[in-house]
């Protein structure tokens, strides 16, 4: 039986540069549960090495972890890539270091970028620049994505920075995706044809949950959420706050 699941897919831990230091993985899990969340999904900039430890924090809370990562293609288009496992997405990271550029990151300047366990304790430093332009285009991370069985989704389509509508004009007909990311009071009406998601891009905790989408789904999965994006099976998008 479907029933409504809040979730908010859009949020950076303190690994990705621009993010605040409080965002740890205890303090996330927590103030999704405040904001009576059902559902996030945990997506760093280039990078889903925070992803188990938030996954940890929530292991006895009734919240569910999507591991995924908001990718930069070489148009300097945001992308929300998720994935069905922890494990699936760990091979993604590997993928996608691949091709960001070999920058060192300048803590005086981005700030630290942190991999912390899920006390947010540091374990180490990630020491390459997360907020670069891979050598990827967007349909080579959109395949990438689809061929790994996740969902990509074009981040915050309404803004002019760094947006599928904002670098390129449009979206192109042909690119297999199903739903895109509004940051603002738009819903469905920036790109017709698409379900319209809203995620709080959460770069602070005050923020987590103030934008969320609202699932009606018979179990909090990601074979559940892609289902209810294609509208199967009494599974469906019930609207967004």
């Amino acid at each position: 039986m479907v029933r409504v699941y809040a979730a908010d897919l859009h949020i950076h831990t303190c690994l990705s540069p621009c993010a605040d230091e409080e965002m740890s993985p205890r303090n996330i899990v927590r103030t999704a549960v405040e904001a009576a969340l059902d559902i996030i999904a945990v997506t760093d900039h280039n990078s889903g090495k925070n992803v188990s430890a938030v996954m940890e924090a929530a292991a006895d809370l009734p919240l569910t972890v999507i591991a995924g990562m908001e990718v930069q293609s070489r148009e300097e288009v945001h992308l929300l890539s998720l994935f069905g496992s922890v494990e699936i997405l760990e091979e993604w990271d590997a993928y996608i270091y691949e091709y960001l550029p070999d920058v060192r990151n300048d803590p005086d300047i981005f700030g630290h970028q942190p991999i912390v366990d899920k006390e947010g304790y540091v374990l180490r430093f990630e020491e390459r620049l997360l907020i670069n332009s891979l050598d990827l285009s967007l349909g080579e991370v959109v395949k990438g994505v689809a061929d790994r069985d996740g969902i990509c989704i074009p981040a915050h389509v309404d803004r002019e920075a760094f947006s599928i509508i904002g670098q390129l004009g449009y979206i192109p007909p042909d690119l297999p995706i199903a739903a895109v990311e509004v940051a603002g009071d738009h819903k469905g009406k920036v790109a017709e044809g698409y379900e319209a998601l809203a995620s709080s891009d959460a770069h602070f905790l005050r923020a987590i949950g103030t934008k969320r989408t609202l699932f009606l789904l018979e179990a909090p999965t990601i074979e559940e959420i892609q289902q209810g994006l294609r509208g199967e099976g009494g599974r469906r998008v019930k609207g967004l706050s």
